[in-house]
């Protein structure tokens, strides 16, 4: 869990002598994945020190545990997917508020099987009874196993639900402990050539409405309310490296850099694989797709994980990422040859 802040020093030039007393420390929860690359780019060329920002970043399994610690302002932001403890927090009034998109499709994400049952199970229909592992009951992972399995007729509750870290998840498949698990990049790849699951079932493909949101930049609304100037310095900050991220999506004159920056980061330390697989896409104006954010809300309502549907204001705060988005212009694809979709 505090692996990423001694790189984050390392990456800002802070230290005893050189620590500049008018930062602002800003205090983020972040779940791994291949999109952190935007954060680790506004690192990399200063865009939160030029800001005035010194951001000390742990590495968090699902923000469906650390939504209290988000509420409490333990954290100020966190980044991650949508989880159904974000609604039961805004329930209780508790002050929490999405300010941006993170990662929305083509995500990459797939629910992979035991080699072993790969001639065995066929269909979504035949996991009915098995074990599937989710990294959280109330994350967006486990919505994306519900929505595929409702496809084919079936629940959530005609499966034998197991909670996991994706850390966890290839020792599970190897041990036998798991029939299925839902994973995200980079896990995605590592378990493949591992050989330890095979991919069975794409969420890109098999998930509606589209393009859907998954994760978000979420921050304490008190926090928000009282500091708007260092929230807006925050957004317009992060959005230069979320555009550096993009440009690297569609192979532009930065990839390499970007590559550079994920591996010795640790996000995902075997370069060969990133350069293999097509990496998670996102909104390079962080867009928020509402008719996908109020549907995974509506899902965690009808299976009983949250409680209440709300409407798309009381969940999403876009104005701080709608002047970054104006004071950066328009996003305009380097490589024009990119087909890729997403990240437009």
């Amino acid at each position: 869990m505090r692996w990423m802040p001694w790189i984050l020093v390392a990456a800002l030039g802070i230290g005893a002598n050189a620590a500049n007393a008018q930062e602002k420390v800003i205090k983020v929860g972040i779940a791994r994945s291949t999109s952190n690359a935007a954060e680790l780019m506004a690192l990399k060329h200063g865009y939160f020190k030029e800001a005035g920002i010194k951001l000390e970043w742990d590495d968090i399994d699902t923000t469906a545990n650390v939504i209290a610690l988000l509420a409490q302002n333990r954290y100020q932001i966190v980044a991650g997917g949508i989880s159904a403890g974000i609604f039961n927090a805004l329930e209780k009034n508790l002050p929490i508020t999405m300010l941006s998109d993170r990662v929305s499709t083509p995500i990459g994400h797939n629910l992979m099987l035991r080699p072993e049952l790969k001639d065995k199970v066929k269909s979504l229909k035949d996991l009915k009874g098995k074990v599937v592992a989710s990294n959280g009951q109330g994350s967006v992972s486990t919505y994306e196993v519900g929505k595929m399995l409702e496809r084919e007729g079936l629940t959530i509750n005609d499966v034998d639900l197991k909670i996991l870290p994706f850390t966890q998840m290839g020792i599970a498949f190897k041990n036998g402990a798991i029939d299925a698990g839902i994973l995200i990049p980079p896990f995605v790849w590592q378990l493949e050539e591992q050989g330890l699951a095979v991919p069975f079932a794409s969420v890109d493909e098999l998930v509606q409405p589209q393009p859907m949101t998954i994760a978000v930049i979420m921050a304490n609304s008190d926090w928000v309310k009282a500091n708007p100037d260092l929230v807006q310095a925050y957004m317009t900050a992060w959005l230069k490296g979320v555009r550096e991220y993009c440009q690297a999506y569609h192979g532009g004159p930065n990839r390499q850099e970007v590559l550079d920056e994920l591996v010795n980061s640790k996000t995902e330390p075997r370069r060969e694989l990133l350069e293999k697989y097509p990496w998670p896409a996102r909104s390079p104006n962080g867009q928020v797709n509402v008719a996908s954010m109020l549907d995974i809300n509506k899902w965690y309502v009808k299976n009983k994980m949250s409680a209440v549907e709300f409407p798309a204001d009381r969940v999403i705060n876009s104005s701080f990422i709608e002047k970054a988005v104006a004071a950066a212009g328009p996003f305009q694809i380097q490589n024009k040859d990119s087909k890729l979709p997403g990240c437009r």
